[in-house]
């Protein structure tokens, strides 16, 4: 199976700098083993105005066949002879899409310390894929590309020529071309479509298929508007791993959705005060008041839930009574974004020894989360659509279970006072709810109630007397026995 990769340039940018980016010579062809045969690396032309690269995959059907899979989905062959005869070594598959991530591991990943500009620029790039399985056609080709920023050119390939009445096969040449995308981004879609088109991997899929899946769509899949259809055939139609993925997208918008629009009506409103004293942003109270009662509550192991990038725990760790402080999240690029912020690279070991960020679900129970003294969920739950809140319930108040548990959400009600917010608005565009006092009130007081926790209420932000504080926040204590008891009678 083969694929080719191609760019043009200029006199400044010449075309060749694809070697760079893709950490393959021009000038050399070089061969590596893979568990299934050969990945050759070539170059067809190779100057300043324009570069192509070819990635060729020699598949030994012996191999493949040997280490457990061969043709058909979930790897079980029609027949004995079809699993030493099938297009496994001549149409594109989840075998090249394997091939692509360990040959070009660095190019996926954005990284190239010798052009690192140009790994974070788009380039005109132009992909042909000569023999690719399309079970949904040409069409299915284009919803699944075109939305990504490609350009699309996609010809089914006939049967046979001679024959043209038996009609149309499976397969396609598809062309691919693109002024606005990454190479790292190009070859993740290719990483992540290419087995979806085909319907079938080579390899049995586990749960860990469901991390590789968000790394290669983050940024992209979330928003794609055939989500649902991506992750259930990439995850071989596993219904509780495509069930996980699917969660994990919805949850990715918790870091997208920081605090970047409340902060934007903080300014607006800043920017309209006339007072010589230009107020707190709304941000830094919340972070504030969570402090405050995190260090009431005596905690000195603090999870933060959603950290998003970082900012919470950039302010716990100022704090030598926090002593172990873990960030949580669902989107790497978030927690990227956060160890920049950080600079967890250059942090000392003292201090390098208090963090930990680490990727994870709130949808779901993790053995990670158990043991600490408090968790902060900071304008979190407000992003799930409710018939998620009680996955999200559990697995924080009854699972991990931490002694102290803050959850702070806007008041709806204090919308009104935002006067650059439409009436009837959201404070974000990802917001699924926003809840008034009463019924935040009436939620937590139900988890409270359910999972055997104490809970108190603070405004966070100025106490409007009409209509509350611009920020709530709930204050979830575990019970002592004996107040389990006296409640009980």
């Amino acid at each position: 199976m083969f694929l080719t990769i191609s760019t043009t340039g200029t006199p400044e940018r010449p075309a060749t700098d694809l070697g760079f980016l893709l950490h393959k010579h021009p000038e050399k062809a070089q061969a590596f083993s893979t568990s299934y045969g050969t990945a050759h690396v070539l170059y067809p032309e190779a100057d300043a105005e324009r570069c192509t690269a070819g990635l060729l995959l020699e598949v030994d059907p012996v191999a493949l066949v040997r280490r457990g899979k061969g043709k058909g989905r979930g790897g079980a062959p029609d027949a004995a002879l079809a699993q030493y005869v099938n297009d496994r070594p001549y149409a594109a598959s989840s075998l090249l899409a394997v091939a692509l991530s360990t040959v070009f591991s660095s190019a996926m990943r954005g990284v190239c310390n010798a052009r690192p500009e140009r790994a974070a620029q788009p380039l005109p790039l132009c992909i042909e894929v000569p023999a690719l399985p399309a079970r949904g056609g040409p069409d299915l080709v284009r919803r699944l590309f075109e939305p990504l920023g490609w350009a699309v050119t996609v010809e089914p390939v006939a049967l046979d020529s001679e024959f043209p009445q038996w009609g149309d096969s499976r397969y396609v040449r598809l062309v691919l071309a693109s002024q606005t995308l990454t190479l790292a981004g190009a070859l993740r879609h290719l990483y992540v479509l290419l087995p979806v088109l085909d319907d079938a991997k080579h390899y049995w899929v586990a749960p860990d298929e469901v991390d590789k899946l968000l790394r290669a769509g983050e940024g992209w899949l979330p928003g794609h508007p055939e989500q649902n259809l991506i992750t259930s055939r990439y995850l071989s139609r596993r219904w509780s791993l495509t069930r996980q993925a699917r969660e994990a997208l919805e949850l990715v918008r918790l870091a997208e959705a920081d605090d970047s629009a409340v902060e934007e009506i903080d300014n607006a409103v800043e920017a309209e005060t006339q007072t010589e004293e230009k107020p707190t942003p709304l941000a830094v109270q919340r972070r504030d008041a969570i402090l405050a009662a995190l260090r009431e509550s005596g905690a000195s192991r603090v999870l933060d839930l959603g950290c998003g990038q970082g900012q919470l725990v950039q302010a716990l760790l100022k704090d030598p009574r926090f002593t172990e402080i873990v960030g949580v999240d669902v989107s790497v690029r978030a927690l990227t974004i956060a160890s920049r912020r950080l600079k967890l690279d250059r942090m000392g070991e003292r201090q390098a020894s208090r963090v930990k960020l680490f990727q994870g679900s709130l949808a779901y129970t993790d053995n990670r989360l158990k043991g600490y003294d408090a968790a902060v969920l900071s304008e979190v739950i407000e992003h799930l659509d409710l018939p998620r809140l009680p996955a999200l319930e559990y697995a924080v108040f009854g699972a991990a279970r931490p002694r102290t548990v803050l959850v702070t959400t806007p008041n709806v009600e204090y919308n009104v006072r935002w006067e650059t917010l439409p009436a009837g608005h959201v404070r974000h565009g990802d917001h699924r709810f926003e809840w008034t006092r009463e019924e935040f009130r009436a939620w937590a007081e139900a988890v409270a109630e359910r999972h055997g926790y104490g809970v108190e209420f603070a405004p966070v932000g100025p106490d409007d007397p009409e209509v509350g504080p611009p920020t709530q926040m709930a204050v979830f204590e575990t019970r002592t026995v004996n107040e389990k008891e006296a409640k009980a009678a």
